[in-house]
């Protein structure tokens, strides 16, 4: 069983299908038997995936700052719910559980939690698969862009090589541990 770190947002005034993807990915990851580390959250995507997989019985931990646990409705739910003292603190805690990360449609906390993950894996900090859900071309634009930057040399080709980019549920468990 295998801890997975999900970055999703947590905003609340998300189009129901991002609800609903979240939600399928909370079903798959316990049906797969994997634990969920999440921010900690019970808001948006943040609440559904986490909701989602303990409803079919999953074990989940959310990781959330004490300056968001009101902001973001701290996940009491959770099975282990952990505060920390700050975000650095957050992100720190969340990597260090995790066995593996996945990235679902999210605003700039979760691209900042990706380019984090990515950036240490490219950086041999770990060796841990970092998975981009790009659910109907959500990303699309911003890999378009990282990419028109490698002729230029700002990006490597390795360090795109090292993100695995999925458009399906399927696909992300496939490439997660056991």
């Amino acid at each position: 069983m295998a801890a997975i770190c999900v970055f999703c947002a947590s905003s609340q005034t998300l189009d129901q299908r991002w609800l609903d993807l979240a939600t399928e990915v909370g079903a798959a990851l316990a049906h797969h038997g994997h634990v969920l580390v999440s921010g900690g959250g019970r808001a948006g995507m943040m609440g559904a995936v986490a909701s989602s997989a303990r409803a079919q019985g999953g074990h989940t931990i959310g990781v959330i700052p004490q300056s968001l646990v009101d902001r973001e409705i701290a996940d009491t739910g959770s099975d282990e719910l952990v505060v920390t003292d700050g975000m650095a603190s957050r992100k720190n805690l969340m990597i260090e559980k995790s066995d593996a990360f996945l990235t679902l449609p999210g605003g700039i906390g979760s691209l900042d939690e990706l380019f984090e993950v990515w950036t240490t894996a490219y950086l041999h900090a770990h060796d841990k698969p970092v998975v981009l859900l790009d659910a109907d071309g959500f990303y699309g634009g911003l890999l378009s862009w990282l990419e028109s930057l490698v002729p230029s040399g700002f990006v490597r080709r390795e360090s795109l090589d090292r993100l695995i980019v999925v458009t399906s549920i399927d696909e992300a468990l496939a490439a997660l541990p056991a």
